[in-house]
């Protein structure tokens, strides 16, 4: 799977990005992370930072946080 979601559960912002890639029938996986900030170290690995959503896709190299930035990229090179 080339496009990972990670993602809190019950997180609007996560369910926005979350529906925004089912609309346009990307295949993807959700890593579900912890609620504590302190207990998500792979996101930080990950993207520098611990807040979520946090979308990666292998496929074009890209690594982005902030629901509003994903979105836009959902659509302008997903769709």
């Amino acid at each position: 799977m080339s496009i990972t979601l990670y993602a809190l559960d019950g997180c609007p912002h996560c369910e926005t990005v979350h529906d925004a890639l089912t609309a346009t029938d990307v295949e993807y996986e959700t890593v579900w992370v912890e609620a504590l900030h302190s207990d998500r170290n792979e996101v930080k690995r990950i993207s520098g930072q611990r807040a979520v959503p946090v979308l990666v896709d292998d496929d074009h190299g890209v690594t982005m946080a902030e629901s509003d930035n994903i979105l836009q990229y959902v659509e302008r090179t997903l769709a």
